[in-house]
């Protein structure tokens, strides 16, 4: 399980984080301010930081230059959304720079790719009680046994895996898994959901919201 720490020093923005990461396996720490930032860097290991700019005691540019030494990847998550801030941040060092406002499909998104591009993601991912999918093969097991899933299929699998209890909408999930804007016909996208949790016996867990589109509870 990845570890990201939440540099932040606004607190529901933080616990927005945190709950959303944590609900798509991650496990998160959160930091207020800069120096208790670098504390929980020099005390324990993360994957990756997550780190606003405008912390107090020690800003985003000093946290980014000690995860630097640490070889921690960071995401830039800050109010300062001009041209020349992201240019400056990406130049300093961090992986990704996201302004917020921010929706939090895209942030997991990034999240994720960082974690790819790094070379810090786990390879089993795990739906209790018995569903398991190992991302370096591409395998997908049900009670140990393997469970064939056309590409769409297994690209839904990883996008719900990774937004658990996040209702999805059905254009986001379009473009997400089949990269192409969405033209509002839903058929294409609830065929392969209907066909991909009959498989994995998800029909009570993976549910339509009505409306908007696809829930998975855990």
């Amino acid at each position: 399980m990845n570890k990201i720490l939440i540099a932040e020093d606004e607190a529901p923005i933080a616990n927005l984080l945190r709950t959303a990461l944590e609900g798509s396996g991650y496990c998160c720490l959160w930091a207020e301010d800069g120096e208790r930032a670098a504390g929980l860097l020099e005390s324990e290991p993360f994957d990756l930081v997550l780190l606003d700019i405008m912390l107090p005691k020690a800003d985003g540019y000093e946290v980014l230059e000690y995860c630097k030494s640490l070889d921690v990847p960071v995401i830039f998550l800050t109010a300062k959304g001009r041209l020349e801030d992201r240019v400056k941040g990406l130049r300093l060092g961090a992986e990704d720079y996201i302004t917020k406002p921010f929706e939090l499909m895209e942030l997991l998104a990034r999240v994720e790719t960082v974690l790819r591009r790094c070379g810090k993601t786990g390879r089993l991912l795990t739906l209790p009680p018995d569903i398991e999918v190992d991302t370096a093969s591409h395998v997908v097991k049900r009670a140990g046994l393997p469970v064939s899933l056309t590409a769409k299929e297994y690209d839904l699998l990883l996008l719900f895996l990774q937004n658990k209890n996040i209702a999805l909408y059905r254009d986001r999930i379009y473009e997400r898994v089949w990269g192409e804007e969405y033209l509002g016909d839903s058929r294409t996208v609830d065929l392969h959901i209907q066909r991909m949790r009959k498989k994995l016996g998800l029909e009570s867990r993976l549910v339509a919201v009505y409306k908007i589109g696809y829930r998975l509870e855990v």
